[in-house]
Protein backbone atom coordinates (compact mmCIF):
# COMPACT_ATOMS: atom_id res chain seq x y z
CA UNK A 1 0.00 0.00 0.00
CA UNK A 2 1.79 3.19 -1.42
CA UNK A 3 1.86 6.20 1.06
CA UNK A 4 -0.66 8.05 -0.55
CA UNK A 5 -3.12 5.84 -0.31
CA UNK A 6 -2.58 5.71 3.18
CA UNK A 7 -2.71 9.44 3.42
CA UNK A 8 -6.32 9.53 2.12
CA UNK A 9 -7.55 6.50 3.64
CA UNK A 10 -6.65 8.05 6.69
CA UNK A 11 -8.14 11.56 5.96
CA UNK A 12 -11.36 10.06 4.51
CA UNK A 13 -11.62 8.38 8.52
CA UNK A 14 -10.40 11.34 10.16
CA UNK A 15 -13.29 13.60 8.02
CA UNK A 16 -15.69 10.98 8.92
CA UNK A 17 -15.29 11.24 13.14
CA UNK A 18 -14.93 14.77 13.00
CA UNK A 19 -18.34 14.86 10.71
CA UNK A 20 -19.77 12.88 12.84
CA UNK A 21 -18.88 13.68 16.33
CA UNK A 22 -18.01 17.59 16.55
CA UNK A 23 -21.79 18.51 16.59
CA UNK A 24 -21.94 16.29 19.27
CA UNK A 25 -18.67 17.62 20.74
CA UNK A 26 -20.23 21.35 20.29
CA UNK A 27 -23.47 20.30 21.78
CA UNK A 28 -22.06 19.16 25.27
CA UNK A 29 -19.95 22.02 25.46
CA UNK A 30 -23.16 24.59 24.78
CA UNK A 31 -25.17 22.54 27.61
CA UNK A 32 -22.47 24.31 29.81
CA UNK A 33 -23.18 27.75 28.62
CA UNK A 34 -24.20 29.86 31.31
CA UNK A 35 -26.70 32.07 28.19
CA UNK A 36 -29.45 31.08 26.30
CA UNK A 37 -27.29 31.86 22.86
CA UNK A 38 -25.52 29.53 20.77
CA UNK A 39 -23.79 31.97 19.08
CA UNK A 40 -21.89 33.42 22.32
CA UNK A 41 -20.44 32.28 25.00
CA UNK A 42 -21.31 33.27 28.34
CA UNK A 43 -19.38 31.43 30.59
CA UNK A 44 -18.82 28.18 32.10
CA UNK A 45 -22.32 26.95 34.38
CA UNK A 46 -24.69 23.96 35.60
CA UNK A 47 -26.96 26.08 35.76
CA UNK A 48 -29.09 24.64 32.69
CA UNK A 49 -28.43 20.78 34.35
CA UNK A 50 -30.12 22.30 37.48
CA UNK A 51 -33.14 23.03 35.55
CA UNK A 52 -33.21 19.72 33.67
CA UNK A 53 -33.69 17.52 36.54
CA UNK A 54 -36.14 20.64 37.66
CA UNK A 55 -38.56 19.89 34.64
CA UNK A 56 -41.33 17.60 35.88
CA UNK A 57 -42.08 16.76 32.28
CA UNK A 58 -38.32 15.80 31.61
CA UNK A 59 -38.34 13.62 34.44
CA UNK A 60 -41.52 12.52 33.74
CA UNK A 61 -40.52 11.52 30.16
CA UNK A 62 -37.21 10.00 31.92
CA UNK A 63 -38.90 7.26 34.47
CA UNK A 64 -41.00 6.33 31.29
CA UNK A 65 -37.99 5.74 29.43
CA UNK A 66 -35.94 3.67 32.30
CA UNK A 67 -38.60 1.83 33.60
CA UNK A 68 -40.24 0.73 29.52
CA UNK A 69 -36.21 0.07 28.85
CA UNK A 70 -36.24 -2.17 31.89
CA UNK A 71 -38.97 -4.21 31.67
CA UNK A 72 -38.52 -4.79 27.79
CA UNK A 73 -35.32 -5.98 28.40
CA UNK A 74 -36.30 -8.75 31.20
CA UNK A 75 -39.00 -9.88 29.18
CA UNK A 76 -37.15 -9.73 25.80
CA UNK A 77 -34.03 -11.48 27.46
CA UNK A 78 -35.92 -14.56 28.80
CA UNK A 79 -38.50 -14.78 25.55
CA UNK A 80 -35.39 -14.36 23.48
CA UNK A 81 -33.32 -16.51 25.29
CA UNK A 82 -35.78 -19.56 25.58
CA UNK A 83 -36.62 -18.73 21.33
CA UNK A 84 -32.63 -19.18 20.75
CA UNK A 85 -32.56 -22.84 22.39
CA UNK A 86 -35.76 -24.28 20.70
CA UNK A 87 -34.34 -22.83 17.30
CA UNK A 88 -31.26 -24.56 18.45
CA UNK A 89 -32.78 -27.62 19.03
CA UNK A 90 -34.44 -27.86 15.52
CA UNK A 91 -33.09 -29.71 12.63
CA UNK A 92 -30.91 -27.45 9.79
CA UNK A 93 -33.49 -26.02 7.21
CA UNK A 94 -36.01 -25.52 10.14
CA UNK A 95 -33.55 -23.39 12.01
CA UNK A 96 -32.51 -21.51 8.50
CA UNK A 97 -36.10 -20.77 7.93
CA UNK A 98 -36.29 -19.46 12.08
CA UNK A 99 -32.94 -17.75 11.57
CA UNK A 100 -34.31 -16.05 8.27
CA UNK A 101 -37.45 -15.20 10.08
CA UNK A 102 -35.55 -13.47 12.63
CA UNK A 103 -33.44 -11.85 10.66
CA UNK A 104 -36.07 -9.82 8.94
CA UNK A 105 -37.45 -7.10 11.57
CA UNK A 106 -33.57 -6.49 12.23
CA UNK A 107 -33.38 -5.42 8.29
CA UNK A 108 -36.73 -3.65 8.19
CA UNK A 109 -36.19 0.09 8.74
CA UNK A 110 -37.77 0.83 12.17
CA UNK A 111 -40.62 3.14 10.45
CA UNK A 112 -42.21 0.05 8.64
CA UNK A 113 -42.58 -1.86 12.13
CA UNK A 114 -43.50 1.33 13.97
CA UNK A 115 -46.18 1.79 10.97
CA UNK A 116 -47.01 -1.52 11.43
CA UNK A 117 -47.75 -1.99 15.41
CA UNK A 118 -49.33 0.85 15.05
CA UNK A 119 -51.96 -0.44 12.59
CA UNK A 120 -52.06 -3.70 14.58
CA UNK A 121 -53.06 -1.63 17.31
CA UNK A 122 -55.36 0.47 16.29
CA UNK A 123 -57.23 -2.94 14.50
CA UNK A 124 -57.13 -4.61 17.97
CA UNK A 125 -58.66 -1.39 19.44
CA UNK A 126 -56.47 -0.84 21.71
CA UNK A 127 -55.18 2.67 22.97
CA UNK A 128 -52.00 3.52 22.78
CA UNK A 129 -50.32 4.94 25.56
CA UNK A 130 -47.51 3.28 28.31
CA UNK A 131 -48.78 -0.56 27.42
CA UNK A 132 -48.58 -0.47 23.74
CA UNK A 133 -44.46 1.57 23.97
CA UNK A 134 -43.97 -1.29 25.94
CA UNK A 135 -45.14 -3.99 23.88
CA UNK A 136 -43.49 -2.59 20.97
CA UNK A 137 -40.25 -2.58 22.60
CA UNK A 138 -40.41 -5.88 23.78
CA UNK A 139 -41.24 -6.71 19.92
CA UNK A 140 -38.42 -5.57 18.47
CA UNK A 141 -35.78 -6.20 21.32
CA UNK A 142 -36.26 -10.28 21.55
CA UNK A 143 -34.98 -10.65 17.79
CA UNK A 144 -31.48 -9.28 19.38
CA UNK A 145 -31.75 -11.92 21.95
CA UNK A 146 -31.82 -14.22 19.81
CA UNK A 147 -29.13 -13.33 18.05
CA UNK A 148 -27.01 -12.81 20.55
CA UNK A 149 -27.57 -16.04 22.42
CA UNK A 150 -27.58 -18.25 19.38
CA UNK A 151 -23.39 -18.36 18.87
CA UNK A 152 -22.45 -19.29 22.42
CA UNK A 153 -25.48 -22.06 21.95
CA UNK A 154 -23.50 -23.03 18.50
CA UNK A 155 -20.73 -23.23 20.67
CA UNK A 156 -21.68 -25.85 23.40
CA UNK A 157 -21.38 -29.14 22.98
CA UNK A 158 -24.95 -30.36 21.54
CA UNK A 159 -24.89 -33.62 23.85
CA UNK A 160 -24.33 -31.96 27.50
CA UNK A 161 -27.87 -31.49 27.53
CA UNK A 162 -28.52 -35.13 26.87
CA UNK A 163 -26.41 -36.17 28.88
CA UNK A 164 -27.50 -34.31 31.73
CA UNK A 165 -31.08 -35.94 31.06
CA UNK A 166 -29.63 -39.55 30.96
CA UNK A 167 -27.90 -38.29 34.59
CA UNK A 168 -31.48 -37.89 35.65
CA UNK A 169 -31.91 -34.61 35.58
CA UNK A 170 -35.02 -33.31 34.86
CA UNK A 171 -36.15 -30.68 31.77
CA UNK A 172 -36.40 -28.08 33.64
CA UNK A 173 -33.05 -28.68 35.77
CA UNK A 174 -31.01 -28.80 32.70
CA UNK A 175 -32.06 -25.44 31.32
CA UNK A 176 -31.15 -23.58 34.60
CA UNK A 177 -28.03 -25.52 35.40
CA UNK A 178 -27.05 -26.78 31.82
CA UNK A 179 -28.08 -24.31 29.40
CA UNK A 180 -28.43 -20.94 30.66
CA UNK A 181 -24.61 -21.30 32.36
CA UNK A 182 -23.37 -22.25 28.72
CA UNK A 183 -24.73 -19.22 27.29
CA UNK A 184 -24.50 -16.80 29.86
CA UNK A 185 -22.34 -14.15 28.33
CA UNK A 186 -25.07 -14.47 25.23
CA UNK A 187 -27.75 -13.55 27.30
CA UNK A 188 -25.73 -10.97 29.29
CA UNK A 189 -25.08 -9.28 25.92
CA UNK A 190 -28.50 -9.47 24.48
CA UNK A 191 -29.99 -7.98 28.01
CA UNK A 192 -28.03 -5.21 27.51
CA UNK A 193 -28.53 -4.90 24.23
CA UNK A 194 -31.88 -4.91 23.99
CA UNK A 195 -31.80 -2.28 26.89
CA UNK A 196 -29.27 -0.12 24.87
CA UNK A 197 -32.08 0.19 22.14
CA UNK A 198 -35.00 0.79 23.77
CA UNK A 199 -33.26 3.57 25.54
CA UNK A 200 -32.29 5.00 22.27
CA UNK A 201 -35.88 4.14 20.39
CA UNK A 202 -37.64 6.97 18.68
CA UNK A 203 -39.06 6.02 15.59
CA UNK A 204 -40.99 2.82 17.09
CA UNK A 205 -42.12 4.79 19.95
CA UNK A 206 -43.59 7.90 18.31
CA UNK A 207 -45.75 5.55 16.44
CA UNK A 208 -47.01 3.08 19.44
CA UNK A 209 -47.45 5.33 21.99
CA UNK A 210 -49.66 8.62 22.60
CA UNK A 211 -48.87 12.23 23.50
CA UNK A 212 -49.87 11.95 26.95
CA UNK A 213 -47.44 9.23 27.74
CA UNK A 214 -43.80 9.88 25.96
CA UNK A 215 -40.49 8.91 26.61
CA UNK A 216 -37.46 11.10 26.22
CA UNK A 217 -36.98 10.76 22.50
CA UNK A 218 -40.36 11.96 21.55
CA UNK A 219 -39.94 14.35 24.28
CA UNK A 220 -36.82 15.98 22.84
CA UNK A 221 -38.88 15.81 19.32
CA UNK A 222 -41.82 17.78 20.29
CA UNK A 223 -39.68 20.10 22.57
CA UNK A 224 -37.78 21.03 19.44
CA UNK A 225 -40.63 21.62 16.95
CA UNK A 226 -41.08 24.98 19.37
CA UNK A 227 -37.33 25.65 19.70
CA UNK A 228 -34.03 24.16 21.54
CA UNK A 229 -34.05 25.26 24.64
CA UNK A 230 -30.67 24.72 26.30
CA UNK A 231 -32.12 22.29 29.12
CA UNK A 232 -32.23 19.32 25.83
CA UNK A 233 -28.56 20.15 25.10
CA UNK A 234 -28.07 18.90 28.91
CA UNK A 235 -30.26 16.08 28.16
CA UNK A 236 -28.86 14.97 25.26
CA UNK A 237 -25.53 15.31 26.48
CA UNK A 238 -26.50 12.80 29.43
CA UNK A 239 -28.52 10.09 26.85
CA UNK A 240 -25.35 10.48 24.75
CA UNK A 241 -22.42 9.73 27.50
CA UNK A 242 -24.99 6.88 29.02
CA UNK A 243 -25.59 5.62 25.65
CA UNK A 244 -21.79 5.25 25.25
CA UNK A 245 -20.86 4.03 28.09
CA UNK A 246 -23.46 0.97 27.57
CA UNK A 247 -22.29 0.86 23.65
CA UNK A 248 -18.93 0.18 25.09
CA UNK A 249 -19.75 -2.67 27.65
CA UNK A 250 -21.95 -4.46 25.10
CA UNK A 251 -18.98 -4.42 22.87
CA UNK A 252 -16.59 -5.19 25.45
CA UNK A 253 -18.72 -8.24 26.22
CA UNK A 254 -19.47 -9.24 22.56
CA UNK A 255 -15.51 -9.15 22.16
CA UNK A 256 -15.00 -11.76 25.38
CA UNK A 257 -17.44 -13.78 23.95
CA UNK A 258 -15.93 -13.98 20.76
Amino acid sequence: MSKISRFFKRFYLGFILVFLYVPIIVLIVQSFNAGKSRAKWEGFSFHWYQELFKSVSIMNALQVTITVAVIAMIVSTILGTLAAIGIYSMKKRQQSIMMTLTNLPNTMPDIVTGISLMLLFIFTKVDRGYFTMLLAHITFDTPYVILSVMPKLKQMNKHTYEAALDLGATPGYALLHVLIPECRQGIVTGAMLAFTLSLDDFTISYFTTSPLVQNLSTLIYSATRRGIEPTLNALSALMFIALLVLLLIVNRRTKESD
